[in-house]
């Protein structure tokens, strides 16, 4: 806004002094027999501060998310810095599985640990947290002695454009806050000290529980 502003006065100073510059011009041009021409510093000037004014203004809103194969697919290619290959790569290997809305919700998760003051503050940070250590790994797929190669192209395209979009700040809302998941097939102790907050695809997600007088 600062910034916009203080164009918006560049702007207005050139605009001012230009019709001061047009009017002397005209008062010289009255008595010379020379044609005056225009000031090219000033127009160019004018047109460079016109330029970075339309490159600041908003830009349009991004589309409403559609949780379809049909929309993701039709999406440009994707690409990013480590921050968008760790979260393309834990789609992957998490939820390549999943329906687009089941992999938009794994990636929901990821992001709010992000955001949380429970976990590391960045998505390399979250995926690879316990990384190495016995039984304290986050996501199986770290720590399970398994050697991470990605075979299906067509699957990885996908959850990497998913990836970019959660990372880009599309509003995605489907877990309602939830730090957690498991899939449908297992039925960890740990889940009883949460409150479940949604059922997507073949995961069960969770958020921790509300403190209330009654429960301390």
């Amino acid at each position: 806004m600062m910034t916009r502003t203080l164009i918006a006065a560049v702007l207005a100073a050139f605009s001012l002094a230009g019709a001061v510059h047009a009017e002397a011009e005209v008062s010289r041009a009255a008595t010379s027999d020379v044609a005056v021409a225009p000031n090219r510093a000033e127009t160019g000037l004018k047109a460079f501060f016109a330029s970075i004014a339309e490159k600041m203004a908003p830009r349009k809103k991004e589309q409403k998310v559609s949780f379809t194969r049909e929309w993701i697919d039709s999406r440009p290619a994707a690409k990013g810095d480590a921050e968008w290959a760790c979260l393309a790569e834990a789609l992957y290997f998490e939820a390549r599985g999943e329906t687009v809305k089941g992999q938009f919700a794994v990636a929901e998760v990821i992001r709010n640990r992000v955001a949380s003051s429970q976990f590391p503050n960045t998505y390399c940070g979250v995926i690879h947290q316990g990384t190495g250590k016995r039984y304290q790994c986050q996501f199986t797929y770290t720590c399970d002695g398994v050697r991470e190669v990605i075979v299906e192209r067509d699957a990885y395209d996908r959850v990497a454009k998913i990836a970019r979009l959660v990372l880009d700040g599309a509003p995605v809302n489907l877990t309602g806050g939830a730090l957690y998941y498991h899939t449908t097939a297992v039925r960890p102790s740990w889940s009883r000290r949460f409150a479940e907050t949604a059922r997507i695809g073949v995961h069960i997600f969770y958020r921790p529980k509300l403190r209330t007088a009654s429960n301390g």
